[in-house]
């Protein structure tokens, strides 16, 4: 390893001279400065990061808590982050909390141990909790989608109840009356949001809320195709489906399917969130996108702006529809059909 002395040595100035020419000090006579710099890259001398945290009271080192690393929604948010960061000569760490809170908040004082400068929580359980431990940690924390009701300081999320409401408009405005919800029975804050946009639009437009339409999953394509299978036993089920999220909405088509019927000819499905998967799927899915790397990139910027000091507003964004092949007008058929088919799920 090379140090500065080494270099010091070479230049034959001394070790403080070196350190400040590194640093691009205008203290340095500008010839010296350039002859420092010459020799340190021919001998290959890095800064050395610890030391460099020492002095900067910085390890240019940020936290991202994660629900799972095998969500390609997650993937997608981390990408902007780390598209956001890259250039400001950063590094992520990722820990996964599986949806649990405990979990959640070790990986959190984990990060606060190993002196990151800062933390990304992505689906936080736990939320508004973050306000008083910000003054003991002293450590900026950005929420994203934050599962907890109530409001966090800093935080990024989507607008859950508009972004129900515009699949279940688009699902009415093709005829679907009997309309089904496939929900996330984890209790989190977006899946009541959505819950809640569909039935304001049901009822707005003068269609009976109606529970037995409703059916849980756990956020997963099990979850959502055993929810399906639930919907389809009905004596009468619905002709439309708006499901929790894309992962659901793929275990609902399956489901559909070993019923041995057709979406969207039998069924139309929707889903929300827009992973990269849904439009290679066959029939490509109708959801609701939401703009994930920009919502890591705007996650990024605000932590970027609160370890500059500064005091930034949290941010709601929109998602918008994107309808493709899986859903279409209502199909005229027999109440019972579905019902006759005989199943194994």
């Amino acid at each position: 390893m090379v140090s500065i002395k080494d270099i010091a040595r070479a230049a034959q100035v001394s070790h403080s001279t070196v350190s400040r020419a590194l640093r691009g000090s205008s203290l340095v006579n500008p010839e010296t400065r350039a002859l420092i710099e010459k020799i340190a890259h021919e001998k290959g001398y890095m800064v050395s990061a610890i030391a460099r945290s020492l002095v900067n009271r910085r390890t240019n080192t940020l936290g991202v808590v994660v629900t799972t690393i095998a969500d390609p929604f997650a993937g997608e948010v981390v990408s902007g982050i780390e598209e956001y960061f890259l250039p400001k000569d950063y590094s992520l760490v990722l820990a996964a909390c599986h949806s649990d809170r405990d979990r959640e908040l070790r990986a959190v004082h984990s990060f606060h141990q190993r002196r990151v400068d800062g933390i990304i929580v992505m689906a936080s359980r736990v939320g508004a909790m973050y306000v008083p431990m910000l003054s003991e940690m002293k450590v900026p924390i950005v929420l994203i989608n934050s599962h907890h009701p109530g409001e966090f300081v800093h935080s990024v999320r989507i607008d859950d109840f508009r972004g129900a409401r515009d699949a279940t408009r688009h699902l009415l405005g093709l005829g679907h009356s009997r309309i089904g919800y496939v929900g996330d029975s984890l209790g989190f804050q977006s899946d009541a949001d959505r819950c809640a946009g569909y039935r304001r639009t049901l009822e707005e437009a003068g269609v009976a809320f109606d529970f037995a339409l409703i059916a849980y999953g756990d956020g997963s394509p099990e979850g959502g195709r055993v929810a399906m299978h639930q919907l389809l036993a009905l004596p009468e089920p619905p002709s439309a489906v708006f499901c929790y999220n894309d992962r659901e909405a793929l275990g609902a088509m399956l489901a559909v399917r070993e019923r041995g019927f057709r979406v969207p000819e039998d069924i139309s499905l929707c889903g929300f969130d827009d992973l990269f998967l849904s439009s290679y799927i066959e029939p490509a899915l109708t959801t609701v996108r939401q703009p994930k790397r920009e919502m890591g990139l705007m996650a990024g910027e605000m932590l970027h702006q609160l370890l500059s000091g500064e005091t930034p507003e949290s941010r709601i964004t929109a998602g918008w529809l994107i309808v493709r092949e899986s859903t279409a007008p209502r199909a005229h058929r027999p109440p019972d059909s579905f019902s006759s088919v005989v199943t194994n799920a």
